[in-house]
């Protein structure tokens, strides 16, 4: 057995993965394609980039991606504690400048005993216990090397980005600042429009041109999670008024009225100069989104510093593959993490990462793996995505239906799910006392 581990992808859960394992007086071997080859998402030479979204979700313990980061903090995770030092404002949820993220990770990692950074791609792989996080993108030698780990051909759905807008090309005259209920500071960039502007925003949607994905694909198979706007339009003409445009709780300051929809803005950097238009992940061609997007009140001026992609994510079927401390049921000492494992999001790809690391490092030293309980949302990700009871197998996101509970009568949902993550992390302090 080598004295070191491998950790191949640098990504969210790569670098989690290292970290893990480096904390534990291990040498790492972390390899990353990046800066000599990027994929088609990609362009910062730094580790740990985020692709689509700024945003890691909410931040409350009243959210299930909120505990989740906070039973990561107390695992002493890299990811989110770069996160928390590069924040930007956003209401409840935890958002992040990306790119002094992205720096803060890299540099923590480069500044770690114990870890090499090797810039190559990985055609074969390596001997020794090895963590996979290779991503959703894995192309070349790396994608003949799971295929041949897991027997076939990997499952798939398409992902999208949402555009990213210049601040000082809003329209501030038509637009308000505030957060959904008055939750946290007030913001966002709310841009509402009337019954009529709607209407015309969505017929333009709905006919727009799409960007060609592949050969006789017209509606791919998309992840509920992150589904491009204009296929969420086409399910009707008011479902966007109950998903990203949805109203309630933006009650406009200027007229004391609820619009008849809203687009949200969330800041995207620590200056302010850039903004995310929150829910509207897209396929549409460049210029139609320009055109459509441009039909929404305050931004009919705007300047698209980056519009929105979609690209295909490849997850591998891990209720028929991992067990649950990550590691491959037909070779333990090769492990798999991130969103190749079939959890979906930033964070939840960060949480399978430090659990891999773990446990790499204790396959290495010969000690027992750590399997957290599915009374912790860690915990319950790692059993839906290790249960073999588990069929048309779907990414999963964090949420407190996956989390086992004992029944609580309590009609208030927020305080409801605060009872469940406080249990959550006694749970958690239980079981990783030694770790």
């Amino acid at each position: 057995m080598s004295e070191h581990i491998n950790v191949i992808g640098g990504g969210l859960a790569g670098c989690e993965a290292a970290w893990q394992i480096a904390r534990r007086g291990i040498k790492v071997r972390l390899f990353d394609m990046k800066p000599r080859t990027f994929s088609p998402a990609h362009s910062n030479t730094d580790l740990c980039e985020l692709v689509c979204s700024n945003s890691l979700k909410g931040a409350g313990l009243d959210n299930a991606c909120g505990l989740l980061k906070e039973e990561m903090r107390r695992m002493d995770s890299l990811v989110i504690s770069c996160a928390d030092r590069t924040r930007v404002p956003a209401g409840g949820a935890l958002a992040v400048d990306r790119d002094a993220f992205a720096a803060l990770v890299t540099e923590s990692l480069r500044g770690a005993p114990n870890i090499e950074i090797i810039s190559q791609t990985v055609e074969a792989l390596p001997s020794g216990v090895t963590v996979i996080a290779t991503g959703p993108l894995t192309y070349g030698g790396m994608n003949d090397v799971i295929t041949a780990l897991t027997g076939g051909e990997g499952l798939h759905f398409y992902d999208a980005a949402a555009p990213v807008i210049a601040a000082d090309s809003i329209n501030t005259e038509k637009t308000y600042l505030a957060a959904r209920y008055d939750k946290g500071t007030p913001d966002y960039i709310n841009c509402p429009m009337d019954r009529e502007e709607y209407d015309d925003f969505w017929e333009a949607l709905v006919s727009a041109q799409r960007t060609p994905i592949h050969e006789n694909i017209d509606v791919p198979n998309v992840f509920e999670g992150c589904m491009p706007v204009e296929i969420m339009a086409a399910r009707g003409r008011d479902t966007l008024r109950f998903g990203p445009l949805k109203p309630k709780g933006l009650r406009d300051p200027r007229t004391g009225l609820t619009p008849w929809a809203v687009l949200q803005l969330r800041r995207d950097n620590t200056a302010g100069t850039l903004y995310n238009m929150v829910g509207f992940q897209t396929n549409l061609k460049f210029g139609e989104q320009k055109r459509v997007f441009s039909m929404i009140p305050g931004l009919e001026n705007a300047d698209f510093v980056r519009y929105g992609v979609m690209h295909r994510n490849t997850y591998i079927d891990s209720p028929r593959l991992l067990n649950p401390d990550y590691s491959l049921r037909s070779r333990p000492e090769v492990f798999f993490a991130g969103q190749i494992t079939g959890v979906e999001g930033y964070v939840e790809s960060a949480a399978s990462g430090l659990l891999a690391g773990i446990n790499a490092a204790a396959r290495l030293t010969g000690r027992e793996p750590l399997v957290l309980p599915p009374t912790t949302c860690a915990g319950a990700l790692t059993a839906y995505i290790s249960d073999p009871e588990v069929r048309n197998f779907q990414p999963m996101n964090a949420n407190f239906g996956i989390i086992q509970h004992e029944i609580l009568k309590i009609r208030n949902k927020k305080e409801r799910y605060e009872r469940i993550s406080a249990n959550a992390l006694e749970a958690l302090a239980n079981c990783t006392k030694n770790i």
